[in-house]
């Protein structure tokens, strides 16, 4: 009850924060020992969450050039929403390849607070370069993205990987139904 209450309190404060955000996007990521290390490890736990539930999503993850795991987004709104969450890009050796911030503003009707992980496996170079030479990457612009509940998880294989990206949005808690990645934009940041 008190983790509703502290995240039904941080509703205006998560849409001040989007909504003045000025991260330099042309910041490059360090993958020295700088990092972050605790942003790292909760990725790598989220990320074995999302495998141990959907087991081929550790699958996918062997053909993917990077993946990008978000561990904490949070969305809150009451007619004006706002979410905003930091991550960690992998690549196929398991090594950090940068940090990533996503973001999205949204209006409608629409109340409540809910985090949530995502994952967002990029299977071709092409979508890798696009995300690190645009000004921030707008998921619905550029390359396709495809998300990926459980069931059709079930059902990719080697011959069904057609798209740039694939996003599994997962352990969400909180009361705001509907999950969705449009107007999303995710800016790569330093460590």
């Amino acid at each position: 009850m008190f983790k509703l209450v502290r995240l039904v309190a941080m509703i205006p404060v998560l849409l001040a924060v989007v909504s003045c955000s000025s991260m330099d996007s042309s910041s490059s990521a360090s993958t020295s020992g700088a990092g972050r290390p605790e942003l790292e490890q909760k990725a790598r736990d989220a990320y074995r969450t999302l495998v141990s539930t959907t087991p081929k999503a550790g699958e996918l993850a062997t053909q993917a050039t990077a993946v990008l795991i978000f561990p904490d987004i949070v969305k809150a709104g009451f007619l004006v929403g706002a979410q905003s969450g930091d991550g960690v890009m992998f690549g196929p050796d398991g090594k950090v390849i940068g940090y990533y911030n996503a973001t999205a503003l949204s209006y409608g009707l629409q109340a409540g607070v809910q985090s949530f992980h995502q994952a967002l496996f990029l299977m071709k170079p092409a979508a890798l370069n696009y995300l690190n030479s645009s000004d921030g990457w707008s998921v619905g612009m550029g390359p396709s993205v495809v998300v990926v509940d459980k069931g059709k998880a079930d059902s990719l294989t080697t011959t069904t990987l057609q798209s740039d990206v694939y996003a599994f949005i997962y352990g969400q808690e909180g009361l705001m139904a509907g999950l969705g990645m449009q107007g999303q934009k995710i800016t790569k940041i330093s460590p």
